[in-house]
């Protein structure tokens, strides 16, 4: 019909929301049967990457072939330790120049920009060529862990699968976390923190559709772990937490100094990244330069190189000296911010670790208690600070080591690293990275005003209508005055049986022949979409979306009656008032206020 001004009912266009707590369906015990299958693979493809790891080690450094675990500390201070790293710096410029460009890095910016940007859709390369190049370089001395990669490659893992299957961009999401979370559960045995980790950093929001599939991947992944890589905390370590009543300002105080620590190396890193820019040669020769400078570090301090596993356990046990302690941070440091700027491959967690302990034993030799106490509280706080997740960085280090009685001083050392992190810095190690691409990040999560408001707490009540009895030219002469473009059209109940505009108006008075016509006549048949005041405003905003409609007559759900109207400047003023709450300020109980007479 010419006149039709319906745009769809209300169950039609978007069914209303149920006001729940949670939003969750069937649809969940699907993601999480997926998640336990893609956590067993996370868990083998850890296990794989480990092997390669051991393997590729012995290989360069001790001419065996053997994937046992070994420590480059007794590997000869010689040439070939110059040489071994810019020969496996030259083999991943090659696999990234003519394999994927993704594989440069440590393998969280890019699992992060898959999840934002790709629709949680990686390449089959990728889950390949990221552990191979990632054994490449921990194996010929890069100063990485295994983590990162194994991160990006279980994400891959997780998303291939779900590419297999008719699923939304979250469900494949929620299935790449739930491969990321069960890879690093499978390294260091952490799946709690692997799953806080998911949430601080990957998921973006806290679900039960995404949380629940992703603890489960974890839970997969730490139970093959036993078969797989043994069972037990990665670093047993039990300390005597019974600090003095100081105890836990010295926890904190030892976390701003982390902290500082934490913002110098992300604005190195990326001051060194900006040097490798203005190189005039192409980046596929980067990691070679990078891997001259971990060689030549390697002469100096040959723990620096490889993973450092046998690090972190000495700094927890304390078997080290100062001037050791000393230089494997600085020397770590130094190998560690050149070696990644250069793109190459390998994770950032364990180099944290490291560097993080090593500051707090150095601090702890000041302190009450074993220097290995402090170190572990620097190691929470460089991984809460860095990575900005504070959470993840005490219960990471309560896994880590067995040993629960340490959370307050790990609380309150994540929580004062987290705290100078992010007021000097305005992005985290990971997502700099993504914002020179030119991707805004937001990492802060609150409830979503638009599900927390009622329709009937921003619509119109003084509602302008017209007579659905009302001739047409009774009505083109009412638009033509009136002061609104659109006009509800209700009945003689006061129910709402159409929209009417001045374009309606405009066609009728130029096609004519419309007087014998009422408006009823052109809009009573036309289906028409409403909310109801108990909505919440966010239901509004998705009716408006489906229909491109911008004005959405409410109705009483029992008498129909129009009781007022709902528009896109209504859901403004709602985004308005959470803004307002944000920014005033204002004290309740001051002497003005409460005066005694």
């Amino acid at each position: 019909m010419a006149g039709r001004t319906g745009v769809g009912t209300t169950a039609g266009v978007a069914a209303a929301r149920p006001l729940a707590d949670f939003r969750a369906d069937r649809r969940l015990l699907m993601l999480i049967a997926m998640a336990l299958l893609i956590g067993t693979g996370g868990a083998f493809a850890a296990w794989l990457l480990l092997k390669l790891i051991a393997l590729t080690s012995n290989l360069v450094w001790f001419g065996r072939w053997s994937d046992a675990s070994v420590s480059l500390a007794h590997a000869a201070r010689t040439p070939w330790m110059v040489a071994a790293p810019v020969l496996g710096g030259l083999v991943i410029g090659l696999i990234a120049r003519f394999g994927s460009e993704k594989i440069r890095g440590h393998g969280i910016p890019e699992a992060i920009e898959a999840i934002l940007i790709g629709g949680s859709r990686m390449s089959p390369k990728v889950a390949v060529l990221k552990p191979i190049s990632s054994a490449i370089s921990i194996g010929t001395g890069g100063p990485f862990g295994a983590e990162g990669p194994i991160i990006m490659t279980g994400g891959a893992i997780g998303s291939l699968f779900a590419q297999f299957f008719h699923l939304s961009a979250a469900e494949r999401k929620t299935l790449l976390v739930a491969g990321a979370a069960a890879g690093m559960t499978a390294i260091f045995g952490t799946p709690v923190a692997a799953v806080l980790l998911a949430v601080e950093l990957l998921l973006f929001e806290w679900r039960p559709r995404s949380f629940i599939p992703v603890a489960a991947g974890a839970i997969a992944a730490v139970c093959w772990r036993p078969l797989l890589l043994g069972s037990g905390p990665l670093f047993p370590f039990s300390a005597d937490p019974a600090l003095p009543w100081w105890g836990l300002s010295a926890a904190a105080a030892l976390g701003v100094a982390v902290g500082l620590l934490s913002g110098m190396l992300t604005k190195l890193l990326y001051a060194i990244e900006d040097l490798f820019e203005h190189l005039p040669i192409h980046w596929m020769w980067w990691p070679a330069l990078g891997g001259l400078a971990v060689g030549l570090g390697g002469l100096v301090e040959p723990r620096a190189l490889g993973v450092g596993y046998d690090v972190i356990g000495d700094l927890l046990t304390g078997h080290l000296l100062v001037a050791g302690v000393l230089a494997i941070l600085l020397v770590k440091a130094t190998i560690w911010l050149i070696s990644l700027s250069s793109g190459t491959s390998g994770g950032v967690l364990a180099p944290l670790l490291i560097l993080g302990g090593a500051l707090g034993w150095l601090i702890g030799l000041g302190f009450p208690g074993q220097p290995g106490f402090w170190a572990l509280l620097g190691m929470a706080a460089m991984l809460g600070g860095t990575m900005r997740a504070p959470l993840t960085g005490a219960i990471f280090a309560v896994e880590l080591t067995g040993d629960v009685r340490m959370l307050p001083p790990l609380l309150a050392a994540t929580a004062a690293a987290y705290a100078v992190t992010v007021l000097l810095l305005k992005r985290s190690i990971l997502t700099e990275k993504i914002a020179r691409r030119g991707q805004h990040i937001t990492r802060e999560y609150a409830v979503d005003p638009y599900e927390l408001t009622r329709i009937s707490e921003v619509m119109v009540r003084d509602v302008d209508v017209m007579d659905a009895e009302l001739s047409i030219p009774d009505a083109v002469t009412a638009l033509a005055a009136g002061r609104h473009r659109i006009y509800p059209v209700v009945d003689r109940a006061g129910r709402p049986v159409g929209l009417v505009s001045r374009s309606d108006a405009l066609r009728w008075a130029m096609e004519g022949g419309h007087e014998s016509e009422r408006l009823t006549d052109r809009v009573s048949d036309a289906a028409l979409t409403i909310a109801h005041p108990d909505h919440v405003v966010a239901h509004a905003a998705d009716l408006m979306l489906a229909t491109g409609q911008g004005r959405i007559p409410v109705t009483d759900p029992i008498s129909g009656v129009l009781v007022g109207l709902i528009t896109r400047k209504d859901l403004l003023q709602v985004r308005a008032a959470s803004t307002r709450d944000e920014g005033h300020r204002e004290a309740y109980f001051t002497p003005h206020r409460h005066r005694i007479a």
